[in-house]
């Protein structure tokens, strides 16, 4: 069971608190005085170790002016490709301009129709990728070319699978 307060709560604003009278001290001193506190700090290193938990960010040169001369082309960018035999540059420009055909083939049998929000990125990526791929294949860098013609036909078998 609940306990009945002892003063009812209608009532309890007329109750006014009783202050205790400070207590007189015999030899008429009062309280002692606070102890004066020195703080003590160690001496500063002449140099701070900093500790990281992850690498530090590469710092990149400030990126190249757009200027009608290189019409925002970057000068003197350097491209890491592994160096492919003939017969392999070959098979890769075969095997990337196949893929480039199908992917634009699925690309042109969604032309006209109605595709939600998901459908329409897809779209952008595969026009990226395939883009990509034409970029490497005018520099004969045919492995590259090869890879994002690839990613833009899985993407628009996708692409045609979901209409």
């Amino acid at each position: 069971m609940r306990k009945q307060p002892s003063i009812h709560w209608a009532t309890a604003i007329n109750v006014r608190p009783i202050t205790q009278a400070p207590i007189a001290v015999a030899n008429g001193d009062g309280e002692d005085p606070p102890p004066e506190l020195r703080f003590e700090l160690p001496p500063f290193p002449g140099t701070l170790i900093t500790v990281r938990s992850v690498p530090v960010r590469p710092r990149s040169n400030a990126p190249a002016t757009v200027t009608p001369e290189n019409n925002g082309e970057k000068i003197g960018t350097t491209v890491i490709a592994p160096q492919l035999t003939p017969q392999e540059s070959a098979v890769a420009q075969q095997q990337a301009n196949q893929s480039l055909g199908i992917a634009e083939k699925n690309l042109e049998s969604v032309r006209g129709k109605k595709l939600n929000s998901t459908q329409s990125d897809l779209i952008s990526k595969i026009t990226g990728f395939i883009k990509d791929a034409r970029e490497a294949a005018k520099i004969a860098d045919w492995g590259r070319a090869c890879s994002m013609a690839k990613k833009a036909q899985v993407l628009s078998e996708e692409l045609a699978g979901s209409l």
